[in-house]
């Protein structure tokens, strides 16, 4: 067996998840401070109407993520656990069945979105005022579809080989390569918000390339092959159950965006977008990391659950447990210590800055305690439980928090749209922290059963 792959089951699973969540967390926070200073360079280029644009926008973009989790998620976790099972082969299937459904999926979703951009705005929260900047971002975005659909599908499959570091200097690489270019197409040529997208599409389109052409490689442990290629429906209906939870948690989130935006839109204006977004964005520097730490975690619980040894299972899910509330709770502290400070980099108009500083007291009210509801529902897609993992996912995004934008904001207007994300966050929490105490009980039961089914087959022999 390949010796990375080998250490999941072996190393001390505190080294193995810094190992594997750091190189996943620098990647994540690259991405993140890219996302910020990218809309910093818009608000201080076009103003509030472009990080307006950009915000109607990110939903479109998430569509395209959610296809790349779709089969991305499905994928690494299948391969996790074959890996763990000893079966290299079938992981090689899997691959490559993965990589041949995520360059289908990305040539549809792209021509598409280009067929229905001015629909998709409108729905996202685009004013009239709005729509001409949204319009030119959206299309460049699209119009590279294929390359970040492709390369955020496979970029994890790197890590589950057992080589996050590689993985994140891919990642790093590509979000380098966008914050060089976005301020020469930007201000240098002047080229504005399209500049702005055109870096983005580069960067992911050599970040593509590399991915792909790692397993191409002789000396990679997981190869694409064209053989692997061939579309098996037992194998695209396995990566899709699985991938499901987070694909549908993306699409949710678009829901979400939808559902938001013309409620700001109708109670705040294109100033409330806009505060939202930046908001989001803050927030992003802050999740980003919690979900690396659940990808982190992603491999080393899938492996090990496959490989039946639980006790490294659940002292992985402890330990990015503890981690990802670490983090969420720093970055609590750090919105509630310089609120107004952080509204500012982006653009410093008075009504945005009022706006933004309050939202982000009620709005990321119950910031501390999301890192257990993130990594507690990733969990289940690790160990392949799906229905589970989309349950708990859905539960924050969709089947409380989308009701809750529906009904508060008839009665509180602006406060019943901020109001009800805190009310989502504790609500899906408790659900998750009540599903993974059943599953750690769960655990122990299977454990025992393997310790009795031990010692009588030790009784036997001697």
């Amino acid at each position: 067996m390949n010796n990375h792959v080998q250490r999941i089951g072996e190393e001390k699973v505190s080294k193995l998840l810094f190992k594997f969540s750091i190189p996943a967390i620098i990647s994540m926070l690259v991405s993140a401070m890219y996302n910020i200073i990218d809309a910093i360079f818009i608000g201080h280029s076009v103003g509030p109407l472009g990080i307006a644009a950009v915000t109607v926008a990110f939903p479109i973009m998430m569509i395209q993520m959610a296809f790349g989790l779709l089969v991305g998620v499905g994928t690494t976790t299948l391969v996790s656990i074959r890996l763990g099972e000893q079966k290299h082969d079938e992981a090689q299937s899997i691959l490559g069945n993965g990589f041949a459904l995520v360059l289908i999926i990305a040539l549809i979703v792209s021509i598409a979105g280009l067929i229905f951009i001015e629909p998709l705005l409108q729905l996202f929260g685009a004013s009239s005022d709005v729509m001409p900047y949204a319009k030119d971002f959206t299309t460049i975005i699209l119009a590279g579809s294929f390359f970040m659909t492709t390369g955020f599908s496979l970029n994890s499959l790197i890590s589950a080989e057992g080589k996050p570091t590689k993985a994140m200097i891919l990642s790093v690489l590509g979000t380098l390569i966008n914050l060089g270019l976005a301020p020469l197409f930007i201000f240098v040529l002047g080229w504005g918000i399209r500049g702005a997208a055109l870096a983005t599409v580069i960067a992911q389109s050599i970040t593509a390339i590399l991915i792909v052409s790692h397993f191409l490689r002789p000396n990679s442990y997981l190869k694409i092959l064209l053989r692997n290629m061939k579309l098996k429906k037992e194998l695209i209906i396995n990566i899709m159950a699985i991938g499901s939870a987070p694909f549908l948690v993306q699409l949710a989130q678009c829901v979400l965006s939808a559902v938001m935006n013309q409620s700001l839109l109708a109670y705040g204006g294109d100033v409330a977008i806009s505060g939202l977004g930046i908001i989001y964005r803050i927030m992003t520097l802050i999740f980003l990391p919690v979900l690396g730490i659940s990808q982190g975690a992603q491999p080393i619980i899938g492996y090990n659950y496959g490989a039946l040894q639980y006790q490294r299972v659940k002292r992985t899910l402890v330990l990015a447990i503890s981690a990802a509330t670490i983090i969420s709770t720093v970055g609590f502290i750090l919105t509630r210590a310089i609120p107004t400070q952080l509204i500012m980099l982006f653009n410093d108009d008075p009504q945005l800055v009022s706006f933004g500083t309050n939202a982000m007291a009620i709005f990321l009210f119950c910031l501390p305690i999301l890192g257990v509801q993130v990594i507690g529902s990733n969990y289940f897609q690790a160990i392949g439980k799906p229905k589970h993992a989309m349950v708990l996912s859905l539960s924050r995004q969709v089947l409380i928090l989308i009701p809750l934008l529906l009904i508060l904001p008839k009665y509180l207007q602006l406060q019943g749209v901020l109001i009800a994300a805190p009310i989502s966050d504790f609500l899906s929490t408790v659900i998750t922290v009540i599903a993974l105490v059943y599953e750690v009980r769960r655990l122990n039961q299977k454990e025992n059963d393997l310790v009795r089914i031990n010692t009588e087959e030790g009784n036997v022999l001697s």
